[in-house]
């Protein structure tokens, strides 16, 4: 028992307990309820928000970023698998990679390959842009398409 002690990433589950404390934090105050209603009143669909979110999490780690729309969006409201929160999964899954600082990967990969930010977002950062806009047209069209 020792021995697997040893080999857990203490550093890594005191961060993530963090940023649910966080968050629990926001949601106590009364901080993420008013986001929400100001997202809604203020870009109207849930297909901005999400893209909004997708965009955020490019900023913000991903992981974060759903604990808090899990807290934000009443389940009452929109229900587990709910269009809202696929399409918030596929976007702040996907829109972390716009810039490099937007995942835990992308931080790993700047030390591990030696990129740099500026390289990243010359070279890496349009395409993935391409690419993020390319997936959310897709995941729209097929909602109108298939739960019209």
């Amino acid at each position: 028992m020792p021995q697997a002690l040893r080999k857990i990433d203490t550093p890594s589950i005191l961060f993530f307990l963090g940023i649910l404390l966080a968050v629990d934090a926001l949601q106590t105050a009364g901080i993420l309820a008013s986001l929400a209603a100001w997202l809604s009143q203020n870009l109207h669909s849930i297909n901005n928000i999400a893209i909004s979110f997708g965009l955020l999490s490019s900023i913000i780690d991903n992981v974060p970023l759903l604990a808090a729309s899990q807290n934000m969006f009443s389940l009452a409201q929109y229900p587990i698998d709910n269009y809202l929160w696929e399409f918030l999964a596929y976007a702040t899954g996907t829109g972390g990679s716009v810039l490099v600082i937007g995942s835990a990967a992308g931080v790993a990969a700047m030390g591990l390959e030696n990129i740099t930010f500026a390289w990243y977002l010359r070279k890496i950062t349009p395409l993935a842009l391409l690419g993020y806009f390319a997936g959310a047209f897709v995941f729209i069209i097929q909602q109108f398409i298939f739960n019209s």
